[in-house]
């Protein structure tokens, strides 16, 4: 049988180079990507970009590929958003902190503009959401896939303040496609469902509600530390279904990891302070931000605290103490030391306030001691 060649560029080759020329495809579109990315600066589309007050060395370090563009709307973005009631410095900042911005058609602006006032109730809300995060509005350049979102989270219950703060705080969640937040939301509801809750609908909204990063996250990560939060508060399926759909759904935003480090050393520091299982399982009961805090950082706050003569017990009591940081905590401490406060006496509710109550506090406290 005679050996079967091809030419490439003239030259013939054996049929057993095949394998290598099938990535040839991907070796020119690499070749291609390259091209782009050596393109000059659209000199014309900079002048434009300078005269609007854009800081360019922002743009470049945030999207510099759009900066290359031969086609851009940029004056068509400065119009529509100047109708809207954005000024040329808000529009300027849109653009540096978000240039891809500048690709959006006026078409799709109107479009999008219109779906997100089906939730906003103004424009100038609007606006002050651009400019305080453009991404939340330009990331997505899909407004069939955000209007459908939309129509699907309405219909599972999730209400229009609801979906303002998904719009605001985690905007991806209307970059997912509709089947991976269902997909999300059936999970939850199977969730419910294994607990023993009778609602898996409300339990799936109350959790979505809660925790606005929720849709962002895999069904991997959240059973993860569904089990763990089982396991190692030895929680009944009542008390897990009740913790996670109240304060408790915030845990599951959580890299599992995290979670665990953060459980263990809360759990080691308190041992140390002679608390067991049942004091760090209450805790966690009643305050679960407590698992946010680094381990640091909690165990610096407890050990300022208790160096301070406040008792262990006292302070899971009123755990929300742990807000504060630990700068705001030493200051109070030394300006109650000023007037011997006695925190076995009087307790540390002062400590639980904001800084102009517990300065009010204060002041009325040395009033009494003069």
């Amino acid at each position: 049988m005679p050996l079967l060649l091809l030419k490439v560029q003239g030259r013939p080759i054996h049929l057993g180079w095949l394998v290598t020329l099938r990535s040839l495809p991907a070796f020119f579109t690499r070749l291609s990507s390259d091209d782009s990315l050596a393109r000059p600066e659209n000199e014309c589309l900079l002048r434009n970009l300078r005269m609007l007050g854009v800081d360019l060395k922002m743009a470049r370090k945030r999207q510099p590929g759009v900066l290359r563009k031969s086609v851009t709307n940029e004056h068509g973005l400065v119009r529509f958003l100047q109708d809207k009631g954005a000024s040329q410095a808000m529009i300027a900042s849109i653009i540096s902190r978000f240039p891809r911005s500048i690709t959006r058609t006026e078409d799709h602006l109107k479009e999008r503009w219109s779906l997100w006032r089906s939730i906003f109730q103004s424009d100038s809300e609007i606006i002050s959401i651009l400019h305080r995060s453009p991404e939340s509005f330009f990331r997505s350049s899909d407004n069939d896939n955000l209007e459908m979102n939309i129509v699907f989270l309405s219909s599972i219950g999730i209400e229009a303040k609801d979906l303002h703060r998904l719009l605001t705080t985690a905007p991806r969640t209307f970059s997912n496609s509709v089947e991976l937040n269902r997909q999300m939301v059936e999970f939850l509801e199977d969730v419910c469902i294994s607990l023993g809750g009778a609602h898996p609908n409300q339990f799936a909204k109350a959790i979505i509600s809660r925790n606005a990063y929720i849709l962002i996250r895999s069904t991997k990560r959240v059973k993860a530390n569904i089990e763990f939060l089982q396991v190692s508060l030895k929680l009944s399926d009542s008390e897990l279904l009740n913790l996670l759909q109240g304060h408790g759904a915030e845990i599951l935003d959580l890299s599992h990891e995290n979670l665990k480090r953060n459980f263990s050393t809360l759990q080691d520091k308190l041992l140390m302070l002679g608390c067991g299982e049942n004091d760090t399982r209450r805790l966690i009961l009643t305050y679960s931000q407590v698992l946010f805090v680094s381990p640091a950082r909690i165990s610096n706050k407890l050990d300022c605290l208790t160096k301070a003569g406040i008792q262990v017990k006292q302070i899971l009591h009123k755990p929300k103490v742990l807000d504060f940081s630990v700068e705001n905590l030493r200051w109070r401490l030394n300006e109650l030391s000023k007037i011997d406060y006695d925190f076995g006496k009087s307790g540390i509710n002062i400590l639980d306030t904001s800084r102009k109550r517990f300065e009010a506090k204060l002041e009325k406290l040395s009033a009494c001691e003069e």
